[in-house]
């Protein structure tokens, strides 16, 4: 494909150069000064080393000092209305400072920790881009713009919640004649296809934006924060495009939009802890105040366990929703696990009739091929479980699907009478692509693939998908307790919650650990393995061996009793930013 931009180096500075027809804009770099000018073609000097590049993702500070962050490599993921979409797929950290030799040891260290952090964040999938269509916006919200609005460059009419690189461009954001060369990036999910039925072809569309305010990993970041924003915040759109015509459903999944938190401690499933010392309401007030703003009334489906630790959470959720007495929020909790427990999924019926009325009076966004509004989306499905992505995502499927049959027969691509499910090659694509859009959502904030899967794709629970649902559990709490503190403080260095300070004496990163981090693991394992040479060695007499394996066997377990009490300072916590503090 067509090679957007030129990356030229020198010692002295980067070039950028545009490669549209007639551009003659070059943006230079200095690498010394750090400063970005605008200049043209004919002052590239000769000598300077050339590779093609896509976008600029911005730059960032480090130890050693500037970094500039560009796209290397990138895919086609499909055209949305005409305008190509892309996702990068590889990016080039670049350092101003041509040696390291000014660093001592220690800061060379820091600064690899904190480049790893960077090559952590832009290795995870998910990066979307295109240089002439506004992804961070649904359709309804395009629709309702001022001219104004439309002659901004892309990043200044970017809605910021979506901007994965907002805060790597800030320097460029301040320079409006360099807007050209700075490109939105949003994190996510995109999947396009082309899908006919009855011989009638349309576009389908799928689009997750996942926001970067209180962005994380999932046990280090839950609920809300002061301002309101929730953990985990996704709006998910579904498109569809039809002879000029073009309809839109919205969504959103967000944590339980209070304090709480569930930081790992060693077990499965550390127990959630609602914070007794904030005033809960004003977060909930905010929060649903810019959601109301955003999207109009709310209507939140809430999935969680009504027995067990999730309880509190709901009981909570119940009762805020209560006291906050806005006509323009509603609620329904409904049990996903005990409703569907023994593969009984056809039960989710029972919560798609219970919304049925509150979706069509919601109805979806719909704008004919003269580029009139026929009909707005007047409220949103709000919805969440605990972590917002396997329950979430199987019910927002079956919501789409919904809404997706009401908007495909108003089209006239469905006849009367005919139904979504029983179109089997659209079916695949569309069961597919949600699974994707789990999959997606789940990698990036929980570590690993979604669960439940298996139903998103055929509509049934299979024994391989329990089996794969319990290796990802697995993982998944390898890296909750082990390499999630690392994964939380690449994510908050990348947008810029954490700054790297350059005249910082101690680093954060060199936090000692306590004695018994080291010292308890290891009496452990030599009290297990001294347990299992005596199992094998045995003594002269039957009671000499049961005595000495009863010895080391108590060491073992006690040893490991300890360990899980205090499991706290076993598992890997974030270094750089203190997330509030709930427990």
């Amino acid at each position: 494909f067509l090679v957007d931009f030129y990356r030229h180096i020198t010692p002295e500075k980067f070039y950028v150069e545009a490669c549209d027809d007639g551009a003659d804009d070059v943006l230079a770099i200095d690498r010394v000064s750090t400063e970005v000018t605008l200049t043209v073609k004919k002052d590239v000097p000769p000598s300077a080393v050339t590779r093609p590049i896509y976008g600029i993702l911005g730059t960032i500070r480090l130890v050693a000092g500037n970094y500039i962050i560009v796209i290397t490599k990138k895919k086609k993921v499909g055209e949305c209305f005409s305008h190509a979409v892309w996702k990068a797929t590889d990016f080039d950290i670049l350092s101003y400072k041509k040696t390291m030799l000014h660093l001592t040891d220690i800061q060379l260290q820091d600064n690899k920790a904190f480049l790893a952090m960077l090559s952590h964040v832009l290795n995870v999938d998910g990066f979307y881009f295109s240089t002439t269509y506004d992804l961070t916006h649904t359709l309804q919200r395009l629709a309702n713009t001022s001219p104004e609005f439309q002659e901004m460059s892309l990043l200044e009419r970017a809605d910021p919640r979506f901007v994965w690189n907002g805060h790597l461009l800030r320097e460029f954001a301040a320079q409006p004649e360099i807007h050209r060369f700075a490109l939105p990036v949003m994190h996510g999910f995109i999947a396009m296809h082309s899908c006919s039925i009855n011989g009638k072809y349309f576009d389908w569309l799928l689009i997750s934006r996942r926001s970067c305010f209180r962005a994380g990993v999932r046990y280090y970041v839950r609920g809300i924060d002061s301002e309101g924003h929730a953990a985990n915040f996704v709006e998910t759109e579904q498109i569809v495009h039809y002879n000029g015509s073009k309809a839109s459903f919205v969504q959103t999944r967000g944590s339980i939009p209070f304090f709480w938190s569930q930081r790992p401690n060693l077990k499965y499933k550390p127990k959630p802890q609602i914070s007794k010392v904030v005033n809960h309401m004003d977060g909930f007030q905010r929060h649903f105040d810019s959601q109301i703003i955003s999207y109009g009334k709310q209507m939140i489906v809430n999935l969680v366990n009504q027995k067990g630790s999730e309880k509190p959470l709901e009981q909570t959720f119940a009762k805020m929703v209560n006291s906050l007495g806005n006509g323009m929020v509603r609620y329904i909790a409904f049990d996903f696990h005990k409703e569907c427990s023994r593969m009984r999924w056809d039960r989710l019926q029972l919560l798609m009739d219970q919304l049925a009325e509150q979706q069509d009076e919601f109805s979806y966004f719909l704008v004919d091929s003269d580029g009139k509004v026929v009909t707005q989306q007047e409220g949103i499905f709000r919805s969440n479980c605990m972590d917002c992505l396997d329950r979430t995502n199987v019910i927002q499927s079956l919501l789409a699907r919904r809404s997706l049959q009401a908007q495909l027969q108003r089209l006239g691509v469905l006849h009367v009478g005919q139904r979504i499910e029983e179109q089997a090659e659209f079916e695949k694509i569309y069961k597919n692509a949600w699974a994707d859009n789990a999959n997606a959502c789940a990698k990036q904030y929980a570590g690993t693939g979604a669960l439940k899967t298996d139903y998103t794709r055929t509509g049934k629970r299979t024994q391989w998908g329990l089996i794969m649902d319990g290796w990802n559990s697995l993982i998944r709490y390898y890296r909750n307790n082990f390499s999630d503190g690392f994964r939380q403080d690449a994510i908050d260095l990348f947008l810029g919650n954490y700054s790297v300070d350059e005249v910082e004496s101690v680093s954060p990163l060199h936090i000692q650990k306590d004695w018994k981090f080291l010292a308890l693991p290891i009496i452990m394992v030599v009290a297990f393995s001294m347990c299992i040479i005596c199992l094998l060695m045995a003594g002269d007499t039957w009671t000499e061996t049961l005595a000495y394996v009863l010895f080391w066997g108590t060491a073992s377990f006690g040893t490991l009793a300890i360990i899980f009490y205090n499991g706290k300072d076993f598992v890997d916590a974030p270094k750089l930013v203190q997330k509030e503090k709930m427990d």
